[in-house]
């Protein structure tokens, strides 16, 4: 990675005020510090001015109150594992990590809620509901690494969307410092609550940009009793797509429901065999979960219908070797891409489920356009299409040729009624889009909340809809870069 441009440091009060606040040992300040929290997983970077490491409410609510005094930015930070550049501090100022809020305050099994702090892994925390019979259903890829509090921030999703939603849909309350430094609390302990404006839903899934959120308040459902798991394939990527359709109007509600297209069985198959016949051109790994006495029907309905649509092989995971053996395939994937280029721009575009196939096939043919490996799969059960393009960063012309293709599927996605992000946020990769897809009035009407919460524009400025435009025509920041807008 490039090394990026220092930004000049902070005045010497401004930086002793952060030390009287959180601690000396906890602001950080060195290069190699500062390096180390610049960047996320989207390979974009930036250096910030410091790095404070709060430890309570109060202490994050006296940092943003010096920043809105001296106008510095602050960039709320979790684990960093994010694909579009969210936590990049593109314009200096404080990275505030809640690396120090990482307990799980309570879990309730009988009101089957949990109050966590934002730095709980998620892995940790769904393993150890479950030792209280309890599921929580969301399962970002990350999930081993990924925090809760990321996770709120992004909406982020994962296979299990199709049946159980995505992070919203557990959230059911939150304490969150406003970016004028107003400790505030959101929604409820209960399942149902309608007092007001729902402020909860206002915060999840937005980037960082309204506040920093320092405590979760999530709901709990049964854990399934068992689970069962199926794959399918077929000789064509239409095949497989219309047989998702099918299950689902079959009333099988499965569990996850993932799709590989032909050029990412090629790409795994040397990395993790499966034996696949040569013209396999679509998978489909489904599973089921709920009570073991109906779970071998669902999973009956299932193979009926891959192979009423075309599935030449249909196999059953009878033994948790089975199952593994299955899933290794998915999780194959991304280190298995590693192998056809050092580089990949990762889409998470998402478009009605009838519409997989001409998505597919309009990315075969963008792949031909512009001489790109392009691959496509992911969660095919809620249309959420991950769209690889591989590229070698250090080959101008290929990384042109791979932002032309950005735009164009961009475009060809709202074309088929579906959005630019169905998991990853907009942050800086995709700030320049938004207004391609949301509606002018809609979009002026966040500008308006935004400015109203962060009249200053401190709170991790220049992201999602309000791009700046300066980052992508500077040196600031290193990284892939989007074309703006015409």
């Amino acid at each position: 990675m490039k090394r990026t441009l220092d930004p000049p440091p902070l005045p010497k009060n401004v930086l002793r005020a952060l030390q009287d606040i959180v601690g000396h040992e906890h602001v950080l300040t060195t290069l190699e510090d500062r390096t180390t929290y610049s960047y996320d997983a989207s390979k974009l970077s930036a250096l910030p001015q410091a790095v404070v490491f709060p430890a309570d409410v109060q202490q994050v609510s006296h940092v943003v109150r010096l920043a809105n005094r001296w106008r510095f930015p602050i960039y709320p930070r979790g684990a960093g594992s994010g694909m579009v550049g969210g936590v990049v501090p593109e314009r200096g100022g404080v990275v505030l990590s809640l690396a120090r809020f990482n307990r799980i305050l309570e879990i309730h099994a009988e009101d089957m809620i949990a109050v966590v702090e934002p730095a709980v892994v998620t892995g940790v925390f769904q393993k150890t509901v479950a030792q209280y019979g309890l599921f929580y259903p969301p399962d970002p890829a990350s999930l081993e690494f990924s925090t809760l509090g990321g996770n709120v921030a992004t909406c982020a999703g994962g296979p299990r969307a199709v049946k159980y939603g995505v992070t919203r849909d557990y959230v059911l309350g939150l304490e969150v410092v406003l970016p004028t430094g107003e400790r505030i609390t959101t929604g409820t302990r209960t399942m149902k609550g309608v007092v007001g404006y729902d402020l909860t839903r206002l915060f999840v899934g937005s980037e960082g940009t309204l506040g920093v959120i320092t405590k979760i308040v999530v709901r709990l459902i049964p854990a399934p009793e068992a689970v069962m798991t199926v794959s399918a394939v077929f000789s064509s990527i239409e095949q497989a797509s219309q047989a998702v359709c099918a299950v689902l109007q079959a009333r099988i509600i499965p569990t996850c429901l993932e799709l590989l297209d032909g050029a990412t069985l090629r790409a795994v198959e040397p990395y993790c065999p499966l034996g696949l016949s040569e013209r396999a051109d679509g998978m489909l790994i489904a599973e089921v979960d709920g009570p073991p006495e109906v779970l071998p029907r669902h999973v009956a309905i299932m193979e009926e219908v891959f192979r009423r649509h075309g599935a030449f092989e249909v196999f059953r995971a009878e033994t948790p070797q089975d199952r593994e053996k299955l899933w290794a395939a998915r999780r194959a994937i991304s280190p298995a891409l590693g192998r056809i280029r050092s580089g990949k721009i990762n889409e998470d575009v998402t478009v009605p489920r009838s519409r997989i196939a001409d998505l597919i096939k309009f990315n075969q043919a963008l792949a031909r356009k512009y001489d790109l490996v392009i691959v496509s799969f992911g969660h095919a059960g809620d249309g959420n299409i991950h769209t690889n393009i591989m590229v070698d960063r250090s080959d101008a012309r290929e990384m042109a040729r791979a932002e032309k293709a950005v735009e164009e599927l961009f475009r060809e996605v709202l074309r088929l009624q579906g959005t630019i992000s169905g998991e990853h946020g907009i942050g800086l990769t995709k700030s320049c889009f938004f207004q391609w897809e949301v509606h002018p009035e809609a979009f002026d009407a966040m500008v308006r909340i935004k400015r109203a919460l962060d009249p200053h524009d401190i709170m991790n400025p220049g992201k999602m809809f309000l791009p700046n435009r300066a980052f992508f025509g500077t040196a600031a920041v290193t990284g892939p870069k989007r074309s703006l807008r015409p």
